[in-house]
This record gives structure tokens, C-alpha cells and sequence, in this order.
């Protein structure tokens, strides 16, 4: 346990980022489950934009690293033709 004021602050952001990085990063995960899980192409286009548009977007707050994102819509794009 951390004893200096600064060390105990920067626990709880700590703390509090990972929580918040852990909820986004399981949304991430369920969204492109679904776009590749989708039945009808209507269907499958909606849940691919969304699924894109989180995937950017956890790249650039480098909740996943940004060529990961670019690799994820690389395929989720091949898989939705």
C-alpha cells in the first residue's frame, strides 16, 4: 500500500481508468461479436458501423493499439461483402 500522497492518488485514477478502460474495451468486444454474428445483411451493415465507429475510436484513446483497430475494420470490412 502506497503511503505518499501522490502514490495513493495516482492508485485510485489508476484504478478508475481500468475500470472505465475494462467496460469499454467489453463493449468493443460484444459489438464485434455481433457484426460478425449478424444474420441479414441490413442487419449485418448496422451492427458493422457501429462496431467500426467503436473500434476507431478505442484506437485513437489507445484502448487497443491503433493498428489493431485499422487490422479489426481491415477484416470486419472483408467479412461484411
Amino acid at each position: 500500500m502506497p503511503r505518499i500522497k501522490s502514490a495513493k492518488k495516482r492508485m485510485r485514477q489508476t484504478r478508475a481508468r481500468t475500470t472505465h478502460n475494462r467496460s469499454q474495451r467489453s463493449q468493443l468486444r460484444t459489438a464485434i461479436k455481433n457484426a460478425r454474428q449478424a444474420e441479414t445483411p441490413e442487419a449485418r451493415a448496422a451492427a458493422v458501423a457501429l462496431a467500426e465507429q467503436l473500434v476507431s475510436r478505442a484506437g485513437q484513446k489507445r484502448i487497443i493499439h491503433p493498428n489493431a483497430a485499422a487490422r479489426i475494420k481491415s477484416r470486419l470490412a472483408k467479412a461484411a461483402k
